[in-house]
């Protein structure tokens, strides 16, 4: 065996970035949810969840991103809303 072929990655998709997909799309709804209700309990786990799918996806390495970027933008807008109006961060 070459080292080349050592070295090459598998092209299909594995289960890995159909985890990492799905915990990318999941991330960004808990981000884009926590607008409307608690932000300080659904924004850290989207964060986290984005973070983790980033890690594990190569294949879907834009959406893993966009949900690292979305829930990022989230926590900003959800705390800046909570405190404009005055509702409970917690």
């Amino acid at each position: 065996m070459s080292a080349e072929a050592a070295n090459a990655k598998p092209t299909g998709s594995g289960p890995a970035e159909v985890v990492s997909g799905y915990l990318s799309a999941l991330a960004i709804f808990a981000g884009l949810i926590s607008l409307a209700w608690h932000p300080l309990r659904l924004v850290p786990a989207a964060i986290l969840l984005a973070l983790v799918a980033s890690a594990m996806g190569h294949r879907n390495r834009r959406l893993a991103f966009a949900a690292v970027a979305i829930t990022g933008i989230c926590f900003f807008l959800g705390m800046t809303i909570a405190v404009v109006t005055q509702r409970p961060l917690w």
